[in-house]
C-alpha cells in the first residue's frame, strides 16, 4: 500500500539544554528518516507545569493542552533523553505524568533513546513507564547509547559505526511500526 501523506512523529528529548547531545540525536533522526516520516519537535517540555491531578480534568494549563494536541495529532513519538542521578529526567516524567489519565500515548508508536553517559536504570525505568501507559512495539523499539557525547558531534552528525547502525535499524523498525499502525486503522475505517 502506498501513502500520499508522510506520517507526523512528535520528538521529545528529556533534556532542556538547547544545544543537548539528545537534541544532536533527534536531529539525525530527523535527517536519516526525512523521506519516511515528518519529525516535530517538542521544544517546551520545561514550560509544562508541575503536574496536577486536579488540573488534568478541568481546568487545564493551556500549555499541558497544547503538548496533548501535539500528541494526538502525531503517527509516533520519538523520546531521547539523557538519565538524571540514574533516573528519568523530571520533567520527562512530568510530561508523561500529565497524559496518564488521558491515554495520548496508549497505542502510539514511540520509541525511546536513551544517550547517556550510563543511562541502564534511566532507560530501565522508562521502559517500564512507557510499558504501562502502553505504547505500541515499546520492546522492539528502544536503544541505550552509552558515551553519548562520544558517538555523535555537535553537528548532529553520528560519528560511531555502530551507533549509526543501531540508529538506521531502530528507524527502520519504527517505520515498518508506524505504516502497520495506519494499516491497522484503515482497516478499522
Amino acid at each position: 500500500m502506498e501513502y500520499k501523506q508522510k506520517k507526523q512523529v512528535l520528538a521529545i528529548s528529556g533534556s532542556t539544554r538547547q544545544n543537548s547531545t539528545n537534541r544532536n540525536f533527534i536531529n539525525a533522526i530527523t535527517a536519516f528518516s526525512k523521506n519516511d516520516f515528518n519529525v516535530i519537535f517538542f521544544d517546551k517540555l520545561s514550560e509544562l507545569p508541575h503536574f496536577n491531578p486536579d488540573s488534568n480534568i478541568k481546568n487545564i494549563p493551556k500549555e499541558v493542552i497544547h503538548f496533548k494536541k501535539l500528541l494526538n495529532n502525531a503517527d509516533g513519538v520519538i523520546i531521547c533523553t539523557p538519565e538524571y542521578a540514574h533516573g528519568v529526567p523530571g520533567t520527562l516524567k512530568n510530561a508523561i505524568d500529565w497524559t496518564i489519565s488521558t491515554n495520548e500515548f496508549a497505542q502510539k508508536p514511540t520509541m525511546l533513546i536513551t544517550a547517556s553517559t550510563d543511562g541502564q536504570y534511566g532507560h530501565k525505568a522508562l521502559l517500564e513507564i512507557l510499558r504501562i501507559i502502553e505504547t505500541k512495539d515499546i520492546d522492539q523499539l528502544h536503544l541505550l547509547i552509552q558515551f553519548a557525547k562520544t558517538k555523535i558531534n555537535s553537528k548532529s552528525e553520528i560519528i560511531d559505526e555502530k551507533t549509526l547502525i543501531d540508529i538506521k535499524q531502530l528507524i527502520r523498525k519504527f517505520t515498518k511500526v508506524l505504516i502497520k499502525k495506519a494499516d491497522e486503522k484503515t482497516v478499522e475505517n
